[in-house]
């Protein structure tokens, strides 16, 4: 590890030696963690970012809910509920969760194999590589996908005595995207990455 980096603590600047693996870097003022290594970060952040894509594909195409009462079956989709909060009079909540929910994970997931792939490759780095990753960071923690889950779960159990839930692939298909953007946040190195990114633009 060649750059320097500064505490988020007590705003040290301090080197930190190559690390083996599991291992985790101190500040040796305040003791906070500055780096911890994570092994292999890039292929498995893109394995992950590749898994998340397509599960995210599956989500927003296939029905989310179906609602049996009756005999009568009504299947929404995810942007459904987002098109009837709008239609509610509450635009503000609708615009909220579409980008929660839809628009960030999705330029999360977009914006990392934009930045990674070529560092896998082993080529320069993009056009505006930097500020990718820099909107990547920004972005990632207003991507609420778990809340919007725990929401359907609470909306079930409600509405489980009104009628029978079913989930769709849609619904299988949000869990398995749910914990996909989880373990590649936790995959990756953000340090190592900006230390290549600044090595190849």
């Amino acid at each position: 590890m060649n750059s320097p980096i500064a505490c988020h603590d007590c705003d040290l600047l301090q080197n930190i030696p190559v690390l083996p693996e599991k291992a985790v870097a101190r500040c040796v003022r305040c003791g906070a963690v500055l780096y911890r290594h994570k092994p292999d970060s890039i292929n498995r952040t893109l394995a992950w970012t590749f898994t998340g894509l397509v599960f995210y594909i599956l989500a927003n195409s296939y029905p989310f809910l179906a609602m049996k009462s009756g005999g009568f079956v009504q299947e929404t989709k995810l942007v459904t509920g987002i098109i009837q909060l709008y239609k509610q009079g509450i635009p503000e909540v609708a615009a909220l969760v579409m980008l929660t929910c839809v628009i960030f994970p999705l330029v999360d997931m977009v914006g990392t194999l934009y930045v990674l792939l070529p560092l896998r490759l082993k080529r320069r780095s993009p056009k505006g590589a930097i500020r990718v990753f820099r909107l990547i960071e920004m972005v990632r923690p207003w991507g609420m996908v778990e809340i919007f889950m725990l929401g359907i779960l609470v909306s079930w159990a409600k509405l489980a005595k009104m009628a029978t839930i079913i989930p769709g692939l849609a619904f299988y298909s949000f869990v398995v995207l749910m914990l996909a953007i989880a373990a590649a946040a936790s995959s990756l190195n953000s340090h190592l990455i900006w230390e290549k990114l600044d090595r190849r633009t």
